[in-house]
């Protein structure tokens, strides 16, 4: 019985200690403006680009590789915080996936700027004028030089 606690309690540590890491991982992911009209506030108070991201996050199989390979690294984590305001607009086919105003936005964006492929990501200004957009899934390689275009756009 003694060994049988000792196991219980060692167990529960090793739980403990696990769910603390992953708790302390979410904390350098990368944030999303939750709300399209705070996120440019942000970009004219910070004076940088506002990146919005169009995606179907349950359906779209090219948009969960771009998850998984750009928006989770530590290079667009760092790059990111540095250089731009971030909103990402998910239109997911299980519309209980994102809340109903937040929704009803993303649907409203992609109708404004035309969107008809995903993932699409378009830069724009505070004023919401686009600075520039890619569609459809590159290699992850191939955004940084995209990026970079638009810090220098806006620099100049």
């Amino acid at each position: 019985m003694k060994n049988l606690f000792l196991f219980l309690t060692a167990l529960s540590f090793s739980f403990t200690v696990w769910s603390q890491e992953i708790e302390s991982k979410s904390i350098d992911e990368v944030i999303w403006t939750n709300n399209y009209k705070e996120a440019l506030k942000k970009a004219k108070k910070e004076r940088k680009p506002l990146l919005v991201y169009f995606k179907g996050s349950d359906w779209c199989g090219p948009c969960k590789k771009l998850d998984r390979e750009l928006f989770s690294s530590e290079k667009f984590k760092n790059f990111s915080k540095e250089n731009f305001v971030l909103y990402e607009a998910d239109i997911p086919r299980n519309q209980d996936l994102v809340e109903k105003e937040k929704l009803d936005m993303n649907k409203k964006l992609a109708d404004k700027y035309k969107v008809t492929t995903y993932p699409t990501l378009i830069f724009v200004n505070h004023k919401q004028k686009v600075i520039a957009y890619k569609k459809g899934l590159l290699l992850t390689e191939y955004y940084y030089p995209f990026f970079d275009s638009i810090i220098n756009k806006k620099r100049g």
